[in-house]
């Protein structure tokens, strides 16, 4: 299941954006099957049971692939993390950190073959790694820097919505988990349809709602 939604994203997102690509010999949806192989081949169990695997990819190109490529790196590598993250929660996998994905020059390898290096890569700090979606699928990665949110043009996360207080609400970095605290906004902050007091851990998945405005927290 997991293997087939990631080919279905990959075919609809990656070829069909980058379907009037004309050079390289190589389809983005080759490079995608060859990340997910990675990740199925390098997993391993963490003391809590849980199956992690690799986050940090690098595609290895020719030189001659890697300028077929240049004019849509930036939207591939976007693209080739984003079907990652898809596949991993599809199949229960867990990231030790953020997933980054890479393009680099193998003067070994002839036009049309390529590989991928993998590696587990553990966030600096704080909870590990994790991303808020935003209604328009813009991503805005966390850290443990606080993420505003609110009316005002300077927060973080700005939203025009009468509903939203001015400084309505924050996401932070706890010690095990990722945290959404409401800063007394007028309406409240909810979860999953639940308003909160004060504060509360996010766990994948989970629908924050601030005013009329939905956004999903993603842990991997």
């Amino acid at each position: 299941m997991g293997l087939q939604s990631l080919e279905g994203r990959l075919e609809r997102m990656v070829d069909g954006v980058f379907s009037r690509r004309s050079r390289g010999s190589i389809r983005p949806i080759e490079l995608g099957r060859r990340l997910v192989r990675e990740m199925d081949s390098n997993r391993s169990v963490d003391v809590k049971g849980r199956r992690i695997v690799p986050n940090d990819f690098t595609v290895l190109l020719s030189a001659i692939d890697h300028v077929g490529f240049s004019d849509i790196e930036d939207a591939l590598i976007s693209e080739l993390a984003e079907a990652a993250r898809e596949y991993a929660r599809e199949e229960g996998y867990h990231f030790m950190g953020p997933v980054t994905v890479s393009l680099t020059v193998d003067n070994s390898l002839k036009t049309g073959r390529f590989g991928v290096s993998s590696q587990l890569k553990q966030a600096a700090t704080g909870p590990g790694m994790g991303s808020i979606v935003l209604p328009s699928g813009q991503r805005v990665d966390l850290s443990d820097a606080v993420i505003s949110v609110g009316r005002l043009p300077e927060c973080t996360i700005a939203i025009n919505d009468s509903n939203i207080s001015r400084n309505h609400a924050e996401i932070r970095a706890g010690a095990s988990s990722y945290l959404v605290v409401d800063l007394n906004s007028t309406n409240g902050t909810l979860v999953n349809g639940a308003k909160i007091i004060g504060e509360q851990s996010l766990n994948d998945g989970d629908i924050i709602s601030f005013g009329s405005t939905h956004v999903r927290f993603e842990a991997s």
